[in-house]
């Protein structure tokens, strides 16, 4: 099921045109308490190696990714365009769309600051919805802009140290309990009636989000998207314009999350490198449990899974040992064009034989008798066989192979 996820993202990436690239698993602390914030300083898995240094298993990706384009970015044109997917850790509690050690799909668009490129990175992500099966309806994307909420907050004193802790409030919204809510936003010369005022208000967010909307919908995605800026975003480094999925009934946390973050590369790099970026990332576990519980998106899940679960295509069955040499000429011949074979390694009953094709999935046996160079082609479903001369085996069995049910040629 995760070669599922996996080849779905790295596919949806390369054809709209991003690279992938790849970094440690295993990065200097100070890395990530630059500039995270929110909770994610709190969920390290933190510790000292045997060299004396302050180590952790990395919690997100784009922190490595600023490093990396730190250091890199003069030898690639801009804007970059990269992809990873690569497995994080967070130490926290384990539940439902939420695990302590997950796989996400970072996708990054560095190097231009204008909003073409979020239109084009939510592209990306409705994009990657869609090959997985789910249709217009089933998802939404909340887009946001962190500076509406930085000029509401300097309107009412909240200075540039403050603005964090403001922005954390917000970004629990949907989640704290309003009492609480309202106590703490007194704090910053605030209510929670006025927050959540210009929450259905957003006329500091209307002109960016229209300038997305417009790109998205040229594109034939304008029905996905929606301003809603109770999305907020929990770390510190991001800057302006944020989004999340989610499915459209919200019984689950967000399918995917991410947004501007101009600063961070200038910050990673103390100042050596100043460049625009974007991102977002979509982890393993809530798009696994959005599509076994959407009924089209899982159908398609499973018959990518029959299809490639299967130890092979073909099994070669070997009723005489003695004709072993001959099949495994032929096993090989198979194998160079491309199809999955496989054989018994010692002699075997016949009927043990086709008990082994069956269990490893086989749609085929392969039959390697006493009429060799005859050679027979069965469909283990069906039953149905013919025979063929061993010289154009490879050739009926890329035939067969392409049709959907497997049928032999007449």
């Amino acid at each position: 099921m995760r070669n599922y996820l996996f080849e779905t993202w790295r596919n949806v990436a390369r054809r709209c045109g991003y690279v992938e690239y790849e970094t440690p698993i295993l990065e200097d602390t100070g890395l990530y308490l630059k500039k995270s914030g929110g909770e994610l300083s709190s969920q390290l898995f933190r510790f000292e190696d045997q060299g004396g240094r302050d180590v952790t298993l990395r919690p997100e990706v784009t922190a490595s990714l600023a490093r990396i384009v730190a250091t890199e970015q003069r030898k690639y044109p801009k804007p970059l365009k990269w992809f990873e997917i690569g497995q994080c850790f967070r130490y926290e509690k384990p539940q439902k769309g939420r695990g302590r050690e997950f796989h996400q799909f970072n996708v990054d668009i560095l190097g231009e600051a204008g909003p073409g490129a979020d239109a084009e990175l939510i592209a990306l992500a409705i994009e990657t919805m869609l090959s997985f099966g789910f249709v217009e309806g089933d998802f939404v994307v909340r887009v946001s802009d962190r500076n509406a909420w930085v000029k509401f907050a300097a309107a009412r004193g909240v200075n540039e140290e403050a603005m964090p802790d403001f922005l954390n409030l917000v970004d629990k919204l949907e989640r704290e309990k309003p009492e609480v809510l309202a106590q703490k936003l007194a704090a910053f010369g605030t209510t929670l009636d006025e927050v959540k005022g210009f929450v259905a208000n957003p006329q500091d967010a209307e002109g960016t989000f229209n300038e997305i909307l417009a790109d998205l919908k040229s594109r034939g995605f304008g029905g996905f998207a929606e301003l809603d800026l109770s999305i907020v975003r929990g770390l510190a480094y991001y800057t302006g314009v944020v989004f999340e999925v989610f499915d459209s009934s919200k019984s689950m946390r967000a399918v995917a999350g991410g947004g501007r973050y101009d600063t961070l590369v200038k910050t990673i790099s103390d100042g050596a490198v100043d460049m625009p970026a974007t991102g977002f990332a979509m982890g393993d576990y809530v798009i696994r449990n959005l599509i076994e519980e959407t009924a089209h998106a899982a159908m398609q899940m499973e018959v990518w899974l029959q299809r490639n679960s299967a130890g092979c295509e073909a099994y070669m069955v070997i009723p005489d040992d003695a004709m072993r040499g001959e099949a495994l000429k032929l096993v090989s011949e198979l194998r160079r064009a491309g199809i999955a074979v496989d054989l018994p390694l010692s002699n075997t009953k016949v009927a043990k034989q086709f008990q082994a094709a069956e269990k490893c999935g086989a749609r085929f046996a392969v039959i390697i008798g006493e009429e060799f160079p005859q050679v027979k082609i069965k469909i283990l479903a069906s039953r149905q066989e013919e025979e063929c001369d061993a010289s154009v085996l490879v050739d009926r069995m890329l035939q067969s192979l392409t049709e959907p049910d497997g049928p032999l040629l007449a």
